[in-house]
């Protein structure tokens, strides 16, 4: 039940922050002023839920050190794809033509931060978080993040091989440093780092959503499995191998400072002793 309504709660926020920012397209500045209060927004009511239904204080969006981890995830994120294209460029496939768009570099940040927030809040701060209780950290990663992959096949251009992908590379890269980290400032900043990269910098389709309007004005080309086609990067071999790499990086610092949850057992039942008979 408390799954639900928390889960509920920040759908809510979702969707009305999504509706306002869809209603200003074309707008920068609006857009980014609607992205950001959207995503403080669901932070405050995620927060507000889990305390209401979980009785205790809400560690994971504690506002000491929010920054800070905000930045380091970011600085991740930023640099992982920027990794990514610099291979992709090394074969040919990346080629910068000039400057993009300041204007849609903006509104793009806007967005970005709505999305990176609501949906780390939903799957690693909600169902993440609920499902590692009762079936322990590594089930819950490969659970949650098939979910992840799973819902962007609703994406243009979408492909099985791009949802595949996305679970790898990013559902259960980011349930990793969930565990790693136990906070959510990290996942957010990563998540919005990567996907601002993407789209507010080096102006790629994201996930199969169309060419993005950035810093830079860009074309792909090349084999679809190394530059991932019409789905953008995400799609990409060189992807998929850095987002494992990072996986095992954050569950090797979760199992050092102790943050794998362990599969819950089912007790074991006694049986009744038998009388016998002398």
């Amino acid at each position: 039940m408390r799954l639900l309504k928390q889960f509920v709660a920040v759908l809510a926020v979702t969707f009305v922050g999504s509706q306002a920012i869809a209603a200003v397209e074309g707008n920068a500045w609006l857009t980014l002023a609607l992205g950001g209060l959207t995503a403080v927004a669901a932070i405050l009511v995620y927060a507000w839920v889990v305390r209401r239904t979980e009785r205790r204080t809400v560690t994971e969006v504690a506002r000491a050190g929010a920054g800070a981890r905000i930045a380091r995830g970011v600085l991740i994120g930023v640099g992982m794809f920027a990794a990514v294209i610099v291979n992709i460029a090394f074969i040919g496939g990346y080629h910068v033509k000039g400057l993009g768009s300041v204007s849609g570099a903006v509104a793009l940040f806007g967005f970005m931060a709505a999305s990176a927030a609501t949906e780390e809040l939903i799957f690693r701060g909600v169902l993440f978080r609920v499902v590692e209780e009762r079936t322990g950290t590594w089930i819950a990663l490969l659970l949650t993040g098939v979910v992840f992959g799973l819902m962007h096949l609703l994406n243009p251009d979408a492909s099985l091989w791009g949802a595949v992908a996305i679970a790898v590379e990013a559902g259960f890269m980011l349930a990793a440093c969930y565990a790693a980290t136990r906070n959510l400032w990290v996942p957010i900043g990563l998540h919005f780092g990567w996907n601002f990269a993407a789209g507010g910098i080096f102006s790629v389709v994201v996930s199969g959503n169309g060419e993005s309007r950035g810093l830079l004005d860009s074309t792909t080309s090349g084999p679809a499995l190394l530059t991932g086609g019409d789905f953008g990067p995400e799609g990409s071999l060189y992807t998929v191998a850095a987002g494992v790499v990072l996986t095992l990086v954050f569950m090797w610092l979760a199992h050092r400072r102790g943050h794998l949850v362990p599969r819950r057992r089912r007790a074991v039942g006694v049986e009744p002793a038998t009388a016998t008979v002398s």
